[in-house]
């Protein structure tokens, strides 16, 4: 391994913002990507399908880049990979479970081209000349979740993933402390840790505790028990099937990514279930209702907008009963709250039990403050960069380092495209790559910017007004209109003076304009809009999207 003259720390998503996880750590001349993850759409991206970061810094140094290294198979973590795959000719690393994910991606993609895929494990060593890079288990809401050390003569970066510090074992797979403790007992320069619980005190709960509970709430119910959860959550998954083989009940699987999900799974043995027990949709209503278990997510892995359609009775397959008890086994995601709590009015409106806060039915998959503080006093970092959060979580976890010791001038809270660069003894901020989001919207990516956000915001708000005029060039007169169009601004019938004494001021503008010697036709249709604007705003105090056509034959 070479000296190490030069190392670049550089977010470009997961930072300010819960999701779109992808990380560069450079060494010398070389690239290495941490996670590729997509994000959510927020309330205000109108339209939007789902966001992943701005890779333009690795595309302009796309030979220097040597791979992406993922720590976990969560949609915030490899979501984006098949953008990145587009556009970057790079060997994917990540372990059995996560790979297998990557690949469904792929394949809904339609990706042509081949990819160099490499699996790892937790004790793989991978020797490249600026670094060696090592890999520890840990416990996540997802089995194979990793966390990445990139060895250097400076120390080692540490990234985390995402963790939680937890006390009973996940399928054999207990977190790798001792050699995290080994990483920080020779020397770590700079962590990069797991920020989304910061906020929250003590230790997060016990699977085990989760499972018995799961049971319970089976046991005790005598309809049908629909039970939703996060898609990639298998340890949850294994525990509802366990709840219906104690509780002698069948299990149907509802929608396409659950199924497709389960079946992955257990292929690769990460789920346990007795084909015995597994019922289609269609068997649902041959069986008891108290013989039945109904296990659910979304399309996009997320378990509330399958349940919103089953509470207000359009879903295709099952709807809510009376004395169903429903199970929401998930927590909602940063900026859901609202929907998540609108979600379980429909569900009680509809006359079902639901049980979703009121029992210990999930536990998070990241750390609490006192599991934070841990890895910080393992890994004894010199320098620390809190991620993967909101802002809010990014000051928590600043402080709990401050804490454990870490001077407050070595730790840095950074936002996407801030580059911290290590050089010899010296570190230096301010520097800047570009950054920030990438819009999906059907088969589009990145063709809808905040300009056409913009747009579709004042639709929503006060809706569109169109006027359409068609003009005889030679005689120069209106043989055609105005004619005004509106949707979503004002119900017609009810407003047909408002309409009427728009069309006659657009009629007045159009009729001085062609008494002019040539017609310049985008200042006609910017005084149409003006005059539009402000008369419809002294009527409605409203600001509708004013649309001018003006046709020439």
């Amino acid at each position: 391994m070479e000296k190490t003259e030069n190392i670049k720390l550089i977010a470009l998503g997961g930072v300010g913002e819960v999701g779109k996880n992808m990380f560069v750590v450079e060494i010398n001349t070389d690239i290495f990507v941490v996670d590729a993850g997509l994000m959510y759409p927020e309330g205000e991206m109108l339209g939007i399908d789902m966001v992943i970061p701005d890779i333009t810094y690795l595309k302009e140094n796309r030979e220097r880049v040597k791979g992406v290294f993922l720590t976990n198979g969560h949609d915030e973590n490899i979501g984006g990979i098949f953008y990145l795959l587009n556009n970057l000719n790079v060997p994917i690393y990540g372990t059995k479970l996560t790979l297998a994910l990557v690949g469904e991606k792929i394949k809904e993609s339609r990706m042509k081209q081949s990819i160099l895929v490499k699996e790892i494990e937790s004790d793989t060593v991978l020797a490249f000349s600026s670094t060696n890079v090592t890999f520890f288990r840990t416990n996540h809401s997802i089995p194979d979740s990793v966390g990445i050390s990139f060895s250097t003569t400076m120390g080692s970066i540490v990234h985390t993933g995402d963790f939680k510090f937890g006390q009973t074992s996940d399928q054999g797979r207990q977190m790798d402390i001792g050699k995290i403790a080994k990483i920080g007992d020779e020397g770590v320069l700079c962590l990069l840790s797991d920020s989304i619980n910061a906020e929250k005190a003590g230790f997060t709960g016990s699977e085990s505790s989760v499972g018995d509970e799961i049971s319970d709430v089976v046991y005790s119910s005598k309809g049908r028990v629909i039970v939703s959860v996060f898609a990639p959550n298998l340890y949850r998954i294994q525990q509802v099937i366990n709840a219906a083989v104690n509780n002698k009940r069948k299990l149907a699987i509802v929608g396409k990514n659950m199924k497709d999900i389960l079946n992955l799974a257990i292929n690769l043995g990460y789920i346990d279930v007795e084909e015995e027990l597994l019922i289609s949709v269609s068997e649902i209503d041959k069986h008891p209702i108290n013989e039945v278990v109904i296990l659910t997510t979304s399309n996009q892995g997320e378990p509330l907008a399958v349940l919103a359609r089953m509470a207000k009775q359009s879903h295709k397959h099952v709807n809510i009963r009376e004395d169903d008890t429903v199970l929401v086994a998930a927590t909602p995601i940063p900026g859901q709250e609202l929907v998540f709590s609108k979600t379980i009015d429909l569900l009680l409106r509809a006359g079902a039990n639901v049980v979703f806060d009121q029992k210990q039915i999930h536990v998070s998959g990241h750390g609490h403050q006192e599991e934070l503080k841990m890895m910080l006093n393992l890994t004894k970092p010199t320098f620390f960069i809190p991620i993967h959060g909101e802002y809010k979580m990014q000051k928590a976890h600043a402080k709990l380092a401050n804490h454990v010791g870490i001077r407050e001038e070595n730790v840095f809270i950074v936002e996407k495209g801030d580059v911290i660069e290590f050089k010899g003894d010296n570190v230096y901020t301010g520097g800047k790559v570009p950054a920030g989001n990438v819009l999906i919207d059907g088969l589009g990516i990145g063709d809808v910017g905040n300009i056409v956000l913009r747009d579709r915001r004042l639709l929503s708000q006060d809706g569109i007004l169109i006027v359409v005029v068609t003009l005889e060039k030679k005689k120069k007169q209106i043989i055609s209109g105005p004619e005004i169009i509106t949707r979503g601004f004002v119900y017609v019938r009810e407003s047909e003076e408002l309409i009427s004494n728009a069309t006659e001021i657009v009629s007045n503008i159009v009729n001085r304009s062609l008494q002019e010697h040539t017609i310049e036709w985008s200042t006609l249709k910017l005084n149409i809009r003006e005059a539009l604007n402000q008369y419809l705003y002294e009527k409605t105090k409203r600001r509708p999207m004013i649309l001018p056509i003006i046709m020439e034959i």
